[in-house]
C-alpha cells in the first residue's frame, strides 16, 4: 500500500494544478502537449514521458511540505547517462565525498521498484494452503489457508477435526482473490461493490454474483456468460477456486513474449520451437583483442628459493617473531604461533609421518603421497603445522572441510575425491577427532563415499622428537606437486587441483608484488584457510615474508561481526583479506562501535571482488567507514579462480597506479555477451568494479565461452584466460578435463592460435576496459543461457534482493540455478524465509519478484520456491550449497513452505498448437487405402449360424424360461454358491431353489404391479438379488439392479440410488429389511428427500406361494432389464435390454467361453450393470455351469479370499475388476510365501478375466502376473475383456491353456503393440519399436465374441478407416442394447449412438457407437478357423479425451507420467476447466512434500506431453474417486474441486 501512495503522491506533485496550468508559459504547453502525442504514439515509454515532463514543469511545482524527499523529482538517476569507461588519468585523487551519483549501489533498488511501479495492477492467485502445511509459527503470524472456510451456498464437506473456525483478516479483504470481477469489467461503476464477493472469512458478504449481475447487468452479463459457459451445472460459479481460476486466466491473457512464428509441422513429428536470434539484437563491435601482459615479475634477491626454505630461514633466524595469532569465539587471542615454534613442530610431525606409521613394518607413507587434513575453520594454529609438516615431508596434503554428519552437503563428492587422490590417512586435531561421528568399536566411521581412512590426531602428544641428526630434506621449488586445492563444479562434482612446488612459490612472489608485501607486516585474515585467498595469503605468502596472521574464525564472525575491525584496530594490521560478506555484516552492527579506527590499512582485499554485487557492500562499506579512517583507495577487489589462482587485483594506491574504473552496463547487452555502456537511463543496468590489473609475469586474454577458443573483439564478453608460471597445474587424475581447462590455446578469427604458451580458463566471465583494467561481470558456474541469452545468476539474486529484501527472506540464502526442461534451460530461484513473514506478505513478495526479475533481465522464472528457515543445504562457510539445492530441487526433497511456477511466460518453445486439416471424404478415404493397399478396418467374432452346438438353452427365446426348463430337468443341480469374507459359503442355490424364490417374489408383485412396470432391486451381492431379478421377469416387470447406499457414507452414495431410481421410473423397491431400515433412517434424511421413495417392500419373509403363472412376453423385442452405470465423465446412463439381445448376449459368452453344466467359474465382479450382471444374474441360468460368487467388497477384509476361493475349487475360469486386481497386488505382494504355506495353488487357472470398459492396464496385469506366478498362475493366464453401454461384452479372451489350446479352439495370445504417443494426440497411430521415446503399449483388449462385428469409423465423417487408423469403435451384433433409457427425451441426441450407419461402403448395416476409440490391426497369428487375427486395441474413451492445443490427450498417459514422476504420490488424475490443465495427485507421505510435487508434475507434464498444467492440487489418498470397476471419476472430482469440496493440502497456481 506505501507503493501506491507514494506513486499517488508522485502524480499528484506532477499534475499541473488549474490555477498552475494557466500560469505556465505557452511554450512549456505546447511542449507538454507535444509529450502527449509522442507518449500516445508509443514513441516514448510511460518512464521517459514522466521523466521529460516532470523536467519541464520542475521550475513550476512548489516545493511540498512533509513529502519524502526521494519523491521529490531530483536529477540522480539522469547522471548515468554519461559514459563512464574512460576515467582520465590524471584525475587521482579517488573521489572522497562527492562521490558519483551514478554509482550509488542502492540504485539497483532504485531500478528494481520502478519497475515494480509499472505491475502493481496485476494480481495472481495465491495459491492455497491447508494449515497443517504452515510451517509457520504463531496463529496471528499466518493468514488462514484458502481452504479454510466455504461459502455458504457451497455446502462444503468438511473432514473430521478440521479446524472450522478460522481468524478474520485484520481488517483488509484477501488480496489473492480480489474477484474477477474487478479485471473482467475494467472501469465499470461498481467494480468496487463487485470485489464484496470474494469469499473471505472475515465480514463476508452474503451478496452472491447472481444479485451483482443484476445490479450491473450490462457490464456483467458478458463476464458472467463468459464463465458460465464453461461451467457445469452443479458447481457453484462463485466459489473461490472458480475466481482464482479466472485470475489465473487474466494473468495470461496478457500477451507475455511476441507470438511464436509460423513453420511447417510434419503430419507426426511435433517440432519444438526453436529460438531463432533475434535480427536486432546487439553484436559485438569492436576490434580484435590481444593478449594483455601484466607487468615482468621482479626477482628480488633475497627471496627463498622455496617455501619450506622461507620456514626454515624465519624459523632459525627470527624464532619469535610471531606467525599466527589464533582467536577463541569470543574474539580473544588463545595462541601466537611463532615462526621458532611452526619449524620446529612442522619438523616433529614430518618425522613422526615417515618414520613412526607403518603397516606390516612397511612405513606407511613415502614421498609424495596424498594426505587429507581435516581441520575446523577454528583451529588455524594446527593446519599451518601440519599443512608444513606434510611440505617438509614431501607428502601432498589435501585439504578438506570436517565431515559432521554422514549426511553433509556435497561430503560424498569429498570422498569420491579422497578415493581417486589414494589418500589413507587423515590429519587432524585431538578436539576434532573426538567430535566425529563414530561406530560401535570407537573408530570414526567410513562416511558415505569415503574410502577407508587411518585417522591421525597431531596433537603434541603424538608426535615425535626427531633425532639430532635427522633433517628434512629442504630443496629448490620443483615441478612435483606440493598440495591439491578442491573445488566443486556447477554439478556438484568435486575436482582436485594440483599445485607444484615451483607454481606455489611463483604465485607468492606475484602476490608479495602486486600487494607490496614487506616483512614483517601485520594481515587480519578473514577468510577459509585452507583454500582459495585465505589459504594464499594467510598461510603461504604471509611465511615468505615473515608476516604475522591475525585469523578470525567464521564462528566468531557470526557472533559478531565486527571482530576483524577491532583486530584492524586492535593490531594495526596494514592488510586485511575479507570477502563482500563480511563487509556487510560489519555494516549491520557497526552503531555500537564508536572508537574504532581503519586509518593503518594500507590494503583491504576484497577476495570476492569479482562478484558483480561486491561493489554495493564496497560502496556502502566506505560510505560509513570513511569516517572512522578508512581511505577510499586502500579497497582493492580482486578476481580469483581455483585453477588460475589470483588473476587480477587492484594496487595499493602507493604504486602509482591508474585510479579504479566503474562501468554501467546494459544488461539487455550483457544477455547477448555484448558491452554496451549505457547511455540513457534505463532499469535494467549492471554497476561493475574493475578487479585491478593482472598478475606480475602474467598474460590475459578473453575467449569466445563455447565451441572453439576464439579471442573476443574489445566489446564482447568471454571467458578470461591466464597464463602464468603461478596458475594450477591440473585436475589430479582428470587428464580430459585438464586438456580443455588447463591447456587451451586461445586463436584468432583467422583460426591461427596466438602463440603456444597454453592458458588456463578461469571461469570467470569478462573482459578488458579502459587504462587495462580488468572486470568481470560474472562466472560459469551462475551462467545460465535462456532462449539463447546468458543470465548470471549473481545478477538474479541481486535483483530479488533488492525487493524489499530483509523482510522476508534472508540476504545470504538465495539460490538460483537452472533446469533443463523441454530442451532449454529454466530458472529456479530458491529463498530461506523468514519465521516471522506471513503466507500473504511471502506471496506479495514472490510475485513482485517475477515481476522485477522479469522486467530488469527480461526473463522469466520458472519456479520460485520458499524453505523454511535453516533448511537449505550449507556450503562450509556459510552460503548455500547450490549443486546440492538443485539435486534436491530435482528430486523433490527441498520440501519448500512456499512455491510459485510460472511456466506460461517461460516456456516459449512449445509445438505450434495443431491446425485441423480439413477432413477427407469419405469416399477418398476408401479409395486412399485402397491404393495404399491397405484394407479396411473391419473384423468379426466366429459366425453363430455355422456354430453347431446341442445348446438345449437355444430353444427358448427368454431366460426365465430356460430357468423353469432347468428347475424340471435337473432340480438339484448347483447353479450359484456365495462366498463370505471368512472364506465360507454364506448361501448357495440350486436350480430349483432359485426357481422357488423366484415365483415367491413374482407372487408378491402380481397383484400389486402392473406388467412392464420397473422395479429397482436394492441389494448386497447375493443370491436374494438373482432370485428378486428372476422374480420380476417371472411377474412381467423390468428389474433394475442398484448398488445399495453405504451406511459409513450415506452423503455421497445414498443420491445416486435415489437417482437411478427416479430416472429409471422404478415404481416400487425391493429390498432386504437392513437397507428399508436405511432408506427411511434419520441419517438418510439429510441426503436425500426420503418422502418421495417410492414402494418399498423388503423380501426378507415372503409368504411361500406359487405364482398362478408366469408371464410370457409377447415378442423377444420386449425389454427385458434396464441396466444403469455411472459413466467415469460422471454422465447416469441406462441401457435397454431386450429378451432376444439378453440371449444372444448369454450364448455368444457361452460359446466364446466354453460353459457348459459340469464347468465351475469364480466371479469377483460386483453385480449391478454391465458384464458383472450378465455373469451373476444371466450366464450360469442360460449355460447351467456353477458361479462361485465373491462379493468385492469382503476383499477389504479379507485380501485373499477371492485367490483362495480359486484355488480352493480349483477354478479354471474366473473373472475379476481392475479394483480387484489392484487390491490383490498391493494387499498380498509381500504375503505370496503364506499363501503358499496355505496350500493357495493358482495352477488350475487357464483364463483369468479383466472385466473393464477402458484400455487394458498394462502394468496392472503384468505385476499382478509376476507376484502370482510364484504361487503356479501362468503369465499366460490373465487376459482382458472390452465392452461398453451400447454392447457390454465387445470382447473376451477365451481359455488359452490346456488340451483346448493344442486343438487350437482357443485362439492367439493377446498381443501388445507400441504406438507412438505424440502421433495419437493427432488421432493417428504410428507404430513404433519397444522403449523408443514416447512409445505407448497397448495390449489388445480380448478376442471378438461370436456374432459381434466390428469396425473402425472417422467420429467426423462417419466413413470406414483403414488397417491401424484410429477412429471411432463401432459394433454390430444380436446382443447389443436397443437403446438409452432416458428420462428428458433426449432420445433423439443418442438416436445415431444405437443404429448409425456407415456414410460410404456397407451403408446398410446397422451399427452402434461404443463412444471408443481405438484400431483394428491385422496380426500374423491364425486363429481358429484358420484366418488371420484381428486384434483390436482400445485407446481410451472419447467422452474422457482432453482437447487441448488443438490435441486429444487421453488423462490416463498424463496421469501415468505423474505418477512415474515422484514415488510419494499415489495416485492422480486430471481434468480441464476453462482451457486449463489441472492435475490433482494423491500425496502418500509427510505433508512437507506436497509443495516437492507442484514443480516435478509440471516438469514431467512438459517434457512428455508438451503440455503447461495450469493448476496442480495436492490431496491425502483415497480423495480421488472411484467407481466399482475401479475407474477413476474426473468428472466428480472437478465438481468437487470447484465447489472447494476437496479439502486440499496445497492447490498451486501455474503462472
Amino acid at each position: 500500500m506505501a507503493e501506491r501512495t507514494s506513486a499517488g503522491l508522485l502524480s499528484m506533485m506532477l499534475e499541473p494544478t488549474p490555477a498552475v496550468a494557466m500560469t505556465l508559459p505557452a511554450e512549456v504547453r505546447e511542449k507538454l502537449a507535444e509529450l502527449e502525442l509522442e507518449l500516445s504514439e508509443g514513441d516514448i515509454t510511460q518512464k521517459g514521458y514522466e521523466k521529460k515532463r516532470s523536467k519541464l514543469l520542475a521550475p513550476y511545482i512548489p516545493q511540498i511540505q512533509g513529502v519524502d524527499p526521494s519523491l521529490q523529482i531530483d536529477n540522480r538517476i539522469q547522471a548515468s547517462s554519461q559514459v563512464v569507461l574512460p576515467v582520465s588519468k590524471h584525475n587521482k585523487s579517488r573521489a572522497g565525498n562527492a562521490r558519483d551519483e551514478r554509482f550509488r549501489s542502492d540504485l539497483h533498488t532504485e531500478a528494481v521498484q520502478a519497475a515494480l511501479a509499472k505491475y502493481k495492477e496485476r494480481k495472481m492467485p495465491m495459491p492455497s494452503k491447508r494449515r497443517s502445511v504452515l510451517v509457520q509459527s504463531s496463529v496471528e503470524a499466518c493468514t488462514p489457508p484458502d481452504t479454510s472456510s466455504a461459502s455458504e451456498d457451497e455446502g462444503s464437506l468438511r473432514r473430521q477435526g478440521r479446524l472450522a473456525t478460522s481468524t478474520p483478516y485484520q481488517g483488509h479483504s484477501h488480496p489473492a482473490v480480489e474477484h474477477w470481477f474487478n479485471r473482467v469489467i475494467q472501469g465499470s461503476s461498481t467494480s468496487s461493490s463487485a470485489s464484496s464477493t470474494s469469499s473471505h472469512p472475515g465480514g463476508r458478504s452474503v451478496t452472491n454474483s447472481a444479485t451483482h449481475a443484476a445490479l450491473n447487468a450490462n457490464a456483467t452479463a458478458t463476464a458472467l456468460a463468459d464463465l458460465m459457459a464453461h461451467t457445469q451445472l452443479g458447481v457453484p460459479v462463485n466459489s473461490r477456486v472458480s475466481n482464482k481460476i479466472q485470475q489465473l486466466l487474466n494473468t495470461l491473457k496478457r500477451p507475455k513474449r511476441p507470438p511464436l512464428r509460423e513453420f511447417f509441422v510434419d503430419d507426426f513429428e511435433e517440432l519444438l520451437d526453436v529460438q531463432q536470434p533475434d535480427p536486432n539484437q546487439p553484436r559485438p563491435e569492436g576490434q580484435q583483442m590481444s593478449p594483455l601482459e601484466g607487468e615482468p615479475l621482479g626477482v628480488v634477491t633475497n627471496w627463498p628459493p622455496s617455501l619450506p626454505a622461507a620456514l626454515q630461514r624465519w624459523g632459525t633466524t627470527h624464532p619469535k617473531s610471531p606467525c599466527l595469532t589464533a582467536l577463541d569465539n569470543a574474539g580473544k587471542p588463545v595462541y601466537t604461533l611463532t615462526y621458532g615454534k611452526l619449524w620446529t613442530r612442522s619438523q616433529k610431525l614430518a618425522y613422526t609421518l615417515l618414520n613412526k606409521l607403518s603397516s606390516r613394518n612397511e612405513p606407511l607413507l613415502m614421498p609424495g603421497d596424498r594426505v587429507a587434513l581435516v581441520f575446523p575453520n577454528n583451529d588455524p594454529v594446527m593446519f599451518m603445522v601440519a599443512f608444513y609438516g606434510c611440505l617438509l615431508a614431501e607428502l601432498v596434503p589435501v585439504p578438506i572441510e570436517v565431515p559432521l554428519t554422514r549426511k553433509d552437503a556435497g561430503s560424498q563428492q569429498i570422498g569420491f575425491l579422497l578415493g581417486s587422490c589414494g589418500v589413507t590417512l587423515a590429519l587432524t586435531t585431538d578436539a576434532c577427532q573426538k567430535g566425529l561421528p563414530k561406530a560401535q568399536t570407537g573408530e570414526v566411521v567410513t562416511f558415505k563415499g569415503w574410502p577407508r581412512l587411518l585417522w591421525f590426531v597431531t596433537d603434541g602428544k603424538h608426535v615425535v622428537k626427531p633425532p639430532k641428526d635427522w633433517h628434512p630434506p629442504v630443496r629448490e621449488a620443483s615441478n612435483d606437486i606440493a598440495y591439491i586445492e578442491y573445488k566443486t563444479s556447477k554439478e556438484g562434482s568435486t575436482m582436485g587441483i594440483t599445485v607444484s612446488h615451483s607454481t606455489m612459490l611463483a604465485h607468492c612472489q606475484a602476490l608479495t608484488q602486486a600487494c607490496g608485501y614487506t616483512e614483517g607486516e601485520t594481515i587480519t585474515n578473514v577468510l577459509d584457510f585452507k583454500r582459495e585467498a585465505g589459504l594464499w595469503h594467510g598461510v603461504l605468502t604471509s611465511v615468505m615474508n615473515r608476516m604475522h596472521v591475525i585469523s578470525i574464525p567464521y564462528s566468531l564472525m557470526k557472533v559478531n561481526p565486527l571482530s576483524w575491525i577491532q583486530k584492524v584496530h586492535m593490531y594495526k594490521a596494514r592488510v586485511a583479506v575479507v570477502k563482500s560478506r563480511d563487509m556487510h555484516w560489519s555494516l549491520l552492527a557497526q552503531r555500537d562501535q564508536r572508537d574504532i579506527s581503519l586509518s593503518s590499512l594500507r590494503m583491504l582485499i576484497v577476495a570476492d571482488g569479482a562478484n558483480p554485487w561486491s561493489i554495493s557492500s564496497c560502496d556502502a562499506f566506505l560510505n560509513v567507514f570513511q569516517a572512522r579512517g578508512l581511505r577510499p583507495e586502500v579497497i582493492c577487489p580482486c578476481a580469483c579462480s581455483s585453477e588460475a589462482m589470483t588473476v587480477a587485483i587492484r594496487r595499493p594506491p602507493e604504486m602509482g597506479v591508474p585510479p579504479p574504473g566503474k562501468a554501467v552496463l546494459s544488461m539487455s547487452g550483457l544477455s547477448h555477451g555484448v558491452i554496451r555502456v549505457d547511455t540513457e537511463e534505463k532499469l535494467s543496468v549492471l554497476t561493475v568494479q574493475d578487479v585491478g590489473q593482472v598478475m606480475p609475469g602474467a598474460v590475459v586474454c578473453v575467449v569466445r565461452v563455447e565451441g572453439t577458443p576464439f579471442l573476443c573483439q574489445t566489446d564482447e564478453v568471454g571467458e578470461i584466460c591466464v597464463s602464468s608460471g603461478s596458475s594450477g597445474l591440473a585436475y589430479y587424475g582428470l587428464p580430459g578435463m585438464t586438456k580443455n581447462i588447463f591447456e587451451t590455446i586461445p586463436v584468432k578469427p583467422s583460426g591461427v592460435s596466438i602463440g603456444d604458451r597454453p592458458f588456463t580458463r578461469t571461469s570467470l566471465l569478462g573482459f578488458v576496459g579502459p587504462d587495462n583494467l580488468v572486470f568481470v561481470v560474472g562466472k560459469i558456474d551462475g551462467l545460465m543461457v535462456v532462449s539463447g541469452r546468458r543470465h548470471n545468476a549473481d545478477d538474479v539474486v541481486a535483483t530479488a534482493l533488492a525487493v524489499e529484501p530483509m523482510k522476508f527472506v534472508y540476504r545470504g540464502r538465495i539460490a538460483v540455478f537452472s533446469v533443463l526442461v523441454l530442451h532449454d534451460e529454466r530458472i529456479i530461484v530458491v529463498a530461506e524465509q523468514r519465521p516471522d513473514a506471513s503466507e500473504e506478505d511471502s506471496f506479495q513478495w514472490m510475485s513482485r519478484v517475477l515481476q522485477a526479475i522479469d522486467s530488469i533481465h527480461q526473463v522469466g522464472v520458472y519456479c520460485l520456491a520458499l524453505v523454511p528457515a535453516n533448511n537449505l543445504p550449507k556450503a562450509p562457510l556459510g552460503g548455500i550449497h547450490i549443486s546440492e539445492t538443485k539435486q534436491r530441487f530435482l528430486e523433490g526433497a527441498l520440501h519448500p513452505c512456499n512455491v510459485l511456477m510460472c511456466p506460461h511466460t517461460c516456456v516459449t518453445n512449445l509445438p505450434k498448437p495443431r491446425q485441423k486439416q480439413p477432413e477427407v471424404g469419405p469416399a477418398s478415404m476408401i479409395v486412399g487405402n485402397l491404393v495404399a493397399g491397405k484394407r479396411i478396418a473391419q473384423a468379426c467374432g466366429r459366425d453363430l449360424g455355422q456354430l453347431e452346438d446341442n445348446d438345449q438353452a437355444r430353444k427358448f427365446l427368454y431366460i426365465q424360461d430356460v430357468l423353469q426348463w432347468r428347475a424340471q430337468a435337473t432340480p438339484d443341480h448347483p447353479l450359484f454358491l456365495v462366498l463370505n469374507s471368512k472364506g465360507t459359503v454364506a448361501s448357495t442355490a440350486s436350480c430349483l431353489q432359485l426357481h422357488k424364490r423366484a415365483e415367491r417374489v413374482a407372487a408378491a408383485l402380481m397383484g400389486r404391479l402392473n406388467t412392464g412396470d420397473h422395479v429397482a432391486l436394492v441389494y448386497p451381492p447375493g443370491i436374494d438379488l438373482i432370485a428378486t431379478f428372476y422374480g420380476c421377469l417371472y411377474a412381467g416387470c423390468v428389474p433394475v439392479t442398484v448398488r445399495p447406499p453405504h451406511p459409513q457414507n450415506l452423503a455421497t452414495t445414498l443420491p445416486t440410488v435415489k437417482m437411478i431410481v427416479e430416472v429409471s421410473k422404478s415404481v416400487c423397491i425391493l429390498t432386504t429389511q437392513a437397507i428399508m431400515k436405511l432408506l427411511k433412517s434419520k441419517e438418510a434424511t439429510a441426503a436425500v428427500d426420503i418422502k418421495s421413495w417410492p414402494t418399498v417392500m423388503d423380501t426378507d419373509d415372503l409368504p411361500r406361494k406359487k405364482c398362478p403363472q408366469t408371464y410370457k412376453p409377447p415378442t423377444p423385442e420386449m425389454l427385458a432389464y434396464l441396466d444403469f452405470s455411472v459413466s467415469t465423465t460422471g454422465i447416469l446412463a441406462g441401457v435397454k435390454m431386450s429378451h432376444s439381445a439378453t440371449s444372444a448376449l448369454c450364448r455368444s459368452i457361452k460359446l466364446q467361453c466354453e460353459l457348459y453344466p459340469s464347468r465351475q467359474i469364480a466371479i469377483c465382479l460386483d453385480p449391478y450393470c454391465g458384464l458383472g450382471l450378465a455373469l451373476w444374474c444371466l450366464c450360469s441360468v442360460y449355460s447351467g455351469h456353477q458361479s462361485i460368487l465373491v462379493p468385492p467388497l469382503e476383499l477389504e477384509s479379507n485380501a485373499s479370499l477371492w485367490l483362495s476361493a480359486v484355488s480352493q475349487y480349483k477354478v479354471r475360469v474366473t473373472f475379476c475388476s481392475y479394483s480387484v486386481m489392484e487390491m490383490c497386488t498391493k494387499g498380498l505382494g509381500s504375503q505370496t510365501e503364506a499363501l503358499r504355506l496355505r496350500n493357495v495353488n493358482l495352477s488350475c487357472v487357464r483364463t483369468c478375466m479383466v472385466v473393464a470398459e477402458e484400455r487394458p492396464r498394462i502394468t496392472l496385469t503384468q505385476s499382478f502376473s509376476k507376484i502370482f506366478k510364484d504361487l503356479g498362475l501362468s503369465p499366460r493366464a490373465v487376459s482382458t475383456t472390452f465392452g461398453c453401454r451400447v454392447n457390454i461384452a465387445i470382447c473376451l479372451q477365451p481359455n488359452r491353456l490346456g488340451k483346448l489350446a493344442e486343438q487350437g479352439t482357443s485362439g492367439p495370445d493377446p498381443t501388445t503393440v507400441y504406438v507412438d504417443m505424440r502421433a495419437l494426440r493427432h488421432d493417428r497411430v504410428r507404430l513404433v519399436e519397444r522403449g523408443s521415446p514416447h512409445s505407448l503399449p497397448l495390449m489388445e483388449s480380448g478376442k471378438i465374441l461370436p456374432g459381434v462385428k466390428v469396425v473402425i469409423a472417422n467420429t467426423e465423417t462417419k466413413g470406414p478407416l483403414g488397417d491401424s487408423h484410429l477412429g471411432e469403435i463401432w459394433v454390430s451384433s444380436p446382443h447389443n442394447a436397443t437403446g438409452y433409457y432416458t428420462v428428458y427425451g433426449e432420445e433423439a441426441l443418442h438416436a445415431d449412438h444405437f443404429n448409425t450407419k456407415l456414410s460410404f461402403g456397407d451403408t446398410q448395416t446397422i451399427w452402434a457407437r461404443t463412444g471408443y476409440l481405438g484400431f483394428l490391426r491385422r496380426t500374423d497369428l491364425t486363429d481358429a478357423s484358420g484366418e488371420r487375427h484381428d486384434a483390436l486395441y482400445v485407446v481410451g474413451s472419447l467422452d474422457e479425451t482432453l482437447e487441448l492445443r488443438g490435441m486429444r490427450y487421453h488423462p490416463i498417459d498424463i496421469e501415468t507420467s505423474v505418477i512415474r514422476s515422484h514415488k510419494s504420490i499415489a495416485e492422480c488424475a486430471v481434468f480441464t476447466w476453462t482451457n486449463l490443465l489441472v492435475v490433482v495427485v494423491e500425496l502418500e507421505g509427510s505433508e512437507q512434500e506436497a509443495l516437492d510435487l507442484v514443480a516435478l508434475v509440471t516438469n514431467v507434464v512438459l517434457e512428455e506431453h508438451y503440455l503447461i498444467v495450469g493448476v496442480v492440487v495436492v490431496v491425502d489418498p483415497g480423495v480421488i474417486p472411484i467407481n466399482s470397476r475401479g475407474e477413476k471419476q474426473r468428472m466428480h472430482l472437478r465438481d468437487g474441486f470447484l465447489a472447494d469440496q476437496l479439502d486440499p493440502i496445497y492447490v498451486a497456481y501455474n503462472m
